[in-house]
């Protein structure tokens, strides 16, 4: 049985107007086991449904009279300008939903002048997607068993071009994912981590009877903060931690010489009952200051949650599942279009707000709650 249900479309119809639209005609393209994967967080969903409350909750406010003659949304990250400070997050598995999967993205990606986020559990390695690509590439790495195949990872994406190293710290165990386990999700047949392919296996450890496969075994090869200053020196790559949700973190991390952070909660994948992305962004921010790099991630579906993540501190958003809701349902031409709905809802919330550039987008542009 194939895991991909129908070709994805060649047209844009003209009733996918949102990013939830994308959502819903998902489950027309995407088996359903395959979408419980995808579309859900973790445990009872309970950090992956705040993440959208929250960002519902919170009031705009706007500002008549503005002058517009000068307006933009340009912004800057790591000496690169973004036309739009929006990022295409780091996504797994993406052949999952399209035959092309990673490079249906880059290739969106390029054409709509987003940086994408490569994922180290990418189904096409980093080199192919380098390879394909004409616009700006960051990785994300998983922390591997050991540091020297941390590094191999790291040095195949300097080769190949790409300009900032995101390392994701908030999934060292995988978060209780009781949907897909319901719906007997499992890895087709032809879908591999291709960039992982030809890393040696973690050796097995030995546990006694008294200790914990959790917490003694796979939680032994989760990263230190020696591991991450030992990576701090091998590359000349700037470095963003992902998933930041405490501010001690963000402070610590900071003091450590990284270059930015990725306020994230992971979707609600991995711990059910943390508080979403848009309630920790603002003590970060305070924690780190006005000028060092924040991003913010999970729950994004509208040009005002962009809005509001950037009103709160963050400096630019990264955008997640609706990528893979817009390669299911319209390939490289539904990640295009997913990428313009927002840049275009982002104008549109900015003109009505009257804030002509992102400068101007700053807390006084959310009503009191």
């Amino acid at each position: 049985m194939t895991h991909i249900q129908q070709p994805h479309l060649s047209h844009i119809p003209a009733d996918l107007v949102a990013i939830h639209d994308y959502e819903h005609r998902a489950a027309e393209f995407i088996r359903h086991d395959i979408l419980e994967y995808i579309a859900s967080g973790c445990a009872d969903d309970l950090t992956m449904q705040r993440n959208r409350q929250r960002l519902d909750d919170i009031p705009l406010q706007a500002r008549l009279l503005q002058d517009f003659q000068q307006a933009n949304t340009h912004t800057t990250l790591f000496g690169q300008p973004l036309a739009h400070p929006l990022l295409l997050g780091p996504v797994a598995h993406q052949q999952l939903v399209h035959p092309a999967g990673e490079l249906a993205t880059a290739e969106a990606a390029a054409a709509m002048a987003t940086p994408m986020v490569v994922s180290t559990l990418a189904s096409t390695t980093l080199e192919t997607i380098a390879s394909h690509h004409q616009g700006a590439l960051w990785f994300q790495l998983y922390w591997q068993h050991d540091r020297s195949n941390s590094l191999a990872l790291v040095q195949r994406a300097e080769r190949s071009g790409y300009q900032v190293l995101v390392i994701t710290l908030d999934a060292p165990v995988n978060g209780l994912r009781n949907r897909p386990q319901r719906a007997k999700f499992q890895l087709p047949d032809g879908v591999i981590e291709a960039n992982l392919q030809h890393q040696p296996r973690p050796a097995q450890r030995t546990l006694s009877a008294e200790q914990s496969i959790i917490l003694n075994g796979i939680m032994a090869d989760a990263p230190t903060l020696d591991d991450l200053l030992w990576l701090r020196q091998q590359t000349r790559l700037p470095i963003v931690i992902k998933g930041v949700i405490n501010p001690a973190d963000a402070v610590a991390l900071q003091a450590a010489g990284f270059d930015g952070l990725i306020v994230s909660n992971h979707g609600g994948r991995t711990l059910d009952g943390l508080p979403a992305s848009i309630d920790a962004l603002p003590a970060i921010r305070c924690a780190v200051g006005a000028d060092f790099p924040v991003l913010m991630d999970s729950g994004i579906r509208r040009g005002t949650d962009v809005f509001k993540a950037l009103a709160l501190g963050a400096n630019a958003v990264l955008v997640g599942r609706p990528q893979l809701y817009a390669l299911a349902v319209a390939g490289a031409l539904g990640v295009a279009h997913m990428l313009k709905i927002l840049q275009d809802e982002l104008e549109m919330t900015m003109a009505l707000a009257g804030c002509p550039t992102i400068a101007h987008i700053q807390a006084d542009a959310l009503a009191d709650r």
